[in-house]
C-alpha cells in the first residue's frame, strides 16, 4: 500500500496534466478579463492567460525536445515582457486613480477630452 501510494508522487507528469492545468488557467484569465470590472481584476486575469502560455512553452519543450531549452527561454522571455507590461499597466492605474478616485472601467470614459465643437467655442 505504501509503495503505490509512493508511486504516485515519483513518476513523471504527464503532458496532459499541463495541459489541463494551462486550459483552465487560460479560461480562468479569459472569463476575468470579460467579466471583471476592476482594471486591476484584469490586469491579473491578462497575467493568468500569460502563465497559461508559459506552462505550455516549458511543458511541451520538456517532452518534445528534451535536449534543447527554447520552450524555457520563450517562457523567460514572456516573463520579462509581462512584468514590464504590469509596471507600465500599474503605473496607468495609480494615475487614473489619483484623477478618478475608483479604478472601474466605466469611469475611464470620463477622461476623455471634450471634442472641439465650434459651437462650444466662444469669442
Amino acid at each position: 500500500m505504501y509503495d503505490s501510494f509512493i508511486s504516485l508522487f515519483t513518476g513523471t507528469i504527464p503532458l496532459e496534466a499541463y495541459i489541463i492545468v494551462s486550459l483552465i488557467m487560460f479560461f480562468a484569465g479569459v472569463y476575468g478579463f470579460i467579466s471583471r470590472r476592476s482594471l486591476l481584476m484584469v490586469l491579473i486575469s491578462v497575467e493568468l492567460i500569460l502563465n497559461a502560455a508559459d506552462i505550455n512553452f516549458a511543458a511541451f519543450n520538456r517532452y518534445l525536445y528534451p535536449e534543447n531549452m527554447e520552450g524555457f527561454f520563450f517562457a523567460m522571455f514572456t516573463i520579462a515582457i509581462s512584468a514590464c507590461e504590469t509596471a507600465v499597466a500599474i503605473a496607468i492605474v495609480i494615475n487614473i486613480y489619483r484623477n478618478l478616485g475608483n479604478v472601474e472601467i466605466e469611469s475611464i470614459e470620463t477622461l476623455q477630452e471634450p471634442e472641439n465643437n465650434p459651437q462650444h467655442l466662444k469669442l
